[in-house]
């Protein structure tokens, strides 16, 4: 149910969230958002979290307008994806190049080794930032859509 989804970030609100306050489980709201059928008692809560009636969230998703998410929609989604990825990827460099440094000192700390690594996945964090805040955007949407009419060989 695409609704249910749609209404939450429409409010900006996580899974987590949703989940603390209509009292279902992360794993309930994971399995209704991906179109799984919802029993009465969940789609009851939800409802009442959203403060439309249960009949709104049992409509066909293709019938409903509300749930049908636009374009813009999507393309918004897809970017919080990316810069989420990117947020992912940063957290683990962090921690794996501290982990390399603490092991660089405590084997030898006269040659430190754990820039190295450090600098050359440096560049492919400062690269992953670039493109998910689309500071430099070469491969983007309009790259791809581009290469697929040049390919299917259409002029644009």
């Amino acid at each position: 149910m695409m609704i249910v989804r749609k209404l939450r970030l429409q409010r900006g609100w996580s899974q987590e969230h949703l989940s603390q306050l209509s009292g279902l489980s992360v794993r309930t709201i994971q399995r209704i958002e991906r179109g799984q059928n919802a029993g009465l008692e969940s789609l009851k809560s939800l409802a009442a979290v959203f403060d439309i009636p249960v009949t709104e969230l049992q409509g066909e998703p293709a019938m409903n307008d509300k749930a049908q998410i636009t374009p813009d929609e999507m393309k918004v989604i897809e970017q919080v994806r990316e810069i989420k990825g990117f947020y992912s990827h940063l957290v683990t460099y962090v921690l794996v190049i501290a982990m390399l440094f603490v092991i660089n000192y405590m084997t030898d700390p006269s040659y430190i080794w754990a820039w190295w690594p450090a600098m050359g996945w440096g560049i492919g964090i400062v690269s992953h930032g670039l493109s998910a805040f689309e500071v430099f955007n070469f491969f983007g949407a309009e790259w791809e859509k581009r290469q697929i009419e040049k390919r299917l060989g259409r002029k644009l």
